[in-house]
């Protein structure tokens, strides 16, 4: 008669038998598996973050003409955008559309009367651009474009850095030069509303934006460089920029935000090579741990499982009972990971912790955990699996040996 073993519970009593061991494999199992989805978390809002930066920079969808984005101009707007305003009112009539905003390009000098500098200017909508900018541009005096009243004449918003170079504040005159579409050199005097920061140190140094009539009238043009399309979800990106490559043939080249961010590709690239690397050593850990401890208890219970096999219980069982009891050591290490690793991520949030500048920045940001369902479902499978694995390969041997040996086992 066969005797069938309540394998499940059998496995999890085995488990508690040396709670001192097994609780050290529980503590390595969730460090291990916190470290990775905190490591995985900070990966996630690190491309959600650069993915928002990038698409309120550009707009989802960028439409230019034909060859504006190879960068072989000759002459300022060689390869600009004619009749953009009923362009934008076709963009617009799409129900996916939140925003169209035309963007002229150009640079030249600015000065104060005792000094200038070169910058890099945008012409841009005063109404609708600040809008979109949200809390990657942030005010650092005065007001944006649309504050400035008409007497005063054109008004400009500096970069931070540019504007202390100048010397320049609220209610400065200064001086644009550039030159026109046919080479000729044209000047505007305009007063700085407003001093802003991006963030970039080097975006700051030569930072200007005018309002696009402005920039126009110093061009000698009523072209714009490129209208940029803001959607009311970022998941219809792919679609609608397919949907104007389409529409526009040849006369149109059309980019989405992904295309031009290379920043954010650059950044996600790296930090899957890091956070990868990450994950295997974790899950290198945890098989070891829990390689070990299985280990040490199949030495121990060899002569228990040769009761077993003796009693009519076969290799495969006897296999199985130790699989899932490393599973349950695996899984419960994988759940202790999970509530630390939110426990980190709400005490981060909560308690503000910021981050240095990066690299080329003048500005931290939060230290923020993104609590990913999908990344918690994951780490949890892969840490049980392979804690099932590793008690699979260290209990094989064990209980395929012969009856006779496993009780001579001292």
């Amino acid at each position: 008669m066969r005797i069938e073993f309540p394998w499940l519970a059998m496995a999890l009593k085995n488990a508690l038998r040396n709670r001192r061991r097994s609780l050290v494999t529980l503590v390595i199992a969730a460090t291990g598996t916190a470290a990775a989805l905190l490591g995985g978390g900070f990966a996630l809002y690190t491309y959600q973050s650069l993915a928002e930066a990038s698409a309120r920079d550009t707009g989802h969808v960028v439409v230019a003409a034909a060859h504006y984005f190879d960068g072989a101009e000759n002459t300022p707007l060689e390869f600009g955008l004619e009749h953009s305003g009923a362009l934008a009112q076709r963009l617009l009539a799409r129900a996916e559309v939140k925003r169209v905003l035309p963007r002229l390009q150009f640079s030249g000098l600015i000065g104060n009367g005792e000094r200038s500098e070169i910058f890099i200017g945008t012409g841009v909508d005063p109404q609708q651009e600040f809008l979109v900018k949200g809390p990657f541009m942030q005010t650092v005096a005065g007001e944006m474009l649309d504050a400035q009243p008409a007497e005063k004449g054109p008004g400009i918003v500096l970069g931070k850095t540019l504007a202390r170079t100048l010397n320049a504040r609220p209610g400065s005159s200064l001086t644009l030069m550039s030159s026109t579409v046919t080479g000729s050199l044209s000047a505007v005097d305009v007063t700085v509303t407003g001093i802003v920061s991006s963030g970039i140190g080097e975006i700051d140094k030569r930072l200007a934006m005018v309002d696009i009539g402005t920039a126009q009238t110093l061009l000698a043009t009523d072209k714009i460089s490129s209208l940029h399309v803001y959607l009311n979800e970022m998941a219809d990106t792919a679609s609608i920029a397919a949907q104007l490559r389409q529409d526009g043939a040849a006369k149109l080249d059309v980019r989405d935000w992904l295309q031009m961010a290379q920043f954010y590709q650059s950044v996600k690239d790296l930090y899957n090579r890091i956070f990868g690397f990450l994950g295997i050593i974790v899950l290198v850990i945890v098989l070891f741990a829990v390689g070990n401890t299985l280990a040490m208890a199949v030495m121990e219970r060899t002569r228990e499982i040769g009761t077993l096999r003796a009693m009519g219980a076969t290799p495969a069982e006897v296999t199985r009972v130790f699989t899932l009891e490393g599973m349950a050591l695996g899984a419960g290490g994988a759940v202790g990971g999970m509530l630390l690793a939110a426990l980190i991520a709400y005490l981060l949030l909560a308690l503000n912790v910021q981050m240095p500048p990066p690299p080329g920045r003048s500005q931290g940001y939060p230290l923020v955990i993104e609590l990913s369902p999908q990344l918690f479902i994951v780490a949890g499978i892969a840490v049980t699996l392979l804690s099932a694995l590793a008690s699979l390969l260290v209990s094989r041997k064990a209980a395929q040996q012969s009856v006779v040996e496993a009780l001579a086992h001292v």
